[in-house]
């Protein structure tokens, strides 16, 4: 691994719900291309253990516990982050939860709502509200926060408290990438579709569940978090200099499938 070079060479990065899924094939990704990423998990272990894999392959790594849940540790890590690398390039806001009890309007209970939004939509915002300042003292840089296919279109499948907080998470980048705009700070939130992760397959526990998802994807297929991972690097990256504001949508064709023609 050649940190000189690559596509975010001499970038310092950091990655919420980097122990898995989308998270951790972003950092391996951004450390193959030549950032240094601050590998962050509530799961320490975890997190650890993603940074030490980098730093073998002899990138530049270090893993951090935080809640994103809880503005006191999400300002800790970005500080943590910051210091270890002297500047931050890249934010991306990854980490997100999909609880099993989550239904329509009548099944889904007040804890289930509150805890996705907590971390979902809340997190996104701590994130935000401690990243911006480190990204102004760097003198710019890419912000990009994981929404959904469902921030979009409704869910086939109800999941009403995540869907809500994926459609606040969209609301909230768009109002940021214009407020921040002439600061040189791009907003984007990436919108991928149904993935085969640990995460969705777990809510999608049965055969019928996975179908139902699967027959509005065109492309026939769930997603796989490293196709999600490499639109979040040209997000991240210089090639997306002029995108700002964005629901970047990699998601087989489904929310394209979704269009009614006028």
């Amino acid at each position: 691994m050649d940190t000189t070079t690559g596509r975010l060479a001499g970038k310092a990065t950091f990655i919420t719900g980097a122990a898995a899924g989308i998270g951790r094939e972003a950092a391996l990704l951004f450390a193959d291309e030549g950032a240094s990423v601050a590998v962050v998990d509530r799961d320490g272990d975890g997190a650890a253990k993603v940074a030490a894999e980098i730093t073998e392959a002899g990138g530049t790594a270090v893993g951090i516990t935080a809640d994103v849940a809880v503005e006191a540790s999400v300002a800790a890590a970005i500080g943590n982050a910051e210091e270890a690398f002297g500047r931050l390039d890249v934010l991306f806001n990854n980490a997100g939860i999909m609880l099993a009890d989550d239904g329509d309007a009548q099944s889904t209970e007040e804890a289930v709502w509150d805890l996705t939004m907590n971390v979902n939509l809340k997190g996104v915002w701590f994130g935000c509200r401690h990243g911006i300042p480190a990204l102004r003292r760097t003198g710019g840089g890419s912000i990009i926060n994981t929404a959904s296919f469902v921030a979009l279109v409704g869910a086939a499948t109800p999941q009403l408290a995540y869907t809500a907080s994926k459609g606040g998470v969209l609301a909230m980048t768009r109002e940021l990438a214009v407020v921040h705009a002439r600061e040189h700070i791009r907003v984007n939130a990436l919108c991928p579709g149904p993935l085969r992760t640990e995460l969705l397959m777990s809510f999608l526990d049965t055969k019928e569940k996975r179908q139902r998802r699967l027959v509005h994807v065109p492309m026939g297929r769930f997603g796989e978090a490293s196709e999600i991972a490499a639109a979040a690097l040209f997000l991240a990256s210089d090639e997306s200099s002029y995108v700002t504001g964005t629901d970047f949508s990699v998601d087989g064709g489904l929310t394209s499938a979704y269009v009614t023609p006028e």
